[in-house]
C-alpha cells in the first residue's frame, strides 16, 4: 500500500455536501449526488492511502480528506480537437498575407 511522508505531493478526496444538504434549485441529476472535492497539496504528516490526512495547498490553504494518491499527475486536457478549427490559423494567415500583397 502506498504511503505519503510529510511534505509529499498528494491528492485527497472528501464529500463536501451530501445530496440532502444540496440546494433545491439544482437539476435533479445534480441534486441526487454528493458534492465531491478532490484537492492536491503537500502532506502535513505521514499517512497511508485510505487514511485521513491534512494537506497544505500551493496557496497555503489547509484541507483534510482521504488520501487517494501520492505524487498525482495532472490529468486535465482540452478534449478532442474540433476538426473545423484545426486549420483556422493557417487559413487566416493566408487571408491576411493575401490582403497585404494586394
Amino acid at each position: 500500500m502506498m504511503s505519503a511522508k510529510k511534505g509529499d505531493w498528494v491528492q485527497i478526496h472528501r464529500i463536501e455536501l451530501k445530496p440532502s444538504e444540496r440546494v433545491s434549485n439544482l437539476p435533479l441529476d445534480t441534486q441526487n449526488v454528493p458534492l465531491e472535492v478532490w484537492q492536491k497539496g503537500f502532506a502535513a504528516h505521514e499517512a497511508l492511502v485510505g487514511d485521513e490526512i491534512e494537506i497544505e495547498t500551493v496557496i497555503g490553504r489547509k484541507a483534510k480528506g482521504e488520501l487517494v494518491k501520492v505524487n498525482p499527475e495532472y490529468e486535465h486536457n482540452f478534449g478532442k480537437p474540433v476538426v473545423e478549427l484545426l486549420t483556422i490559423g493557417a487559413e487566416l494567415r493566408k487571408i491576411l498575407e493575401g490582403e497585404e500583397n494586394e
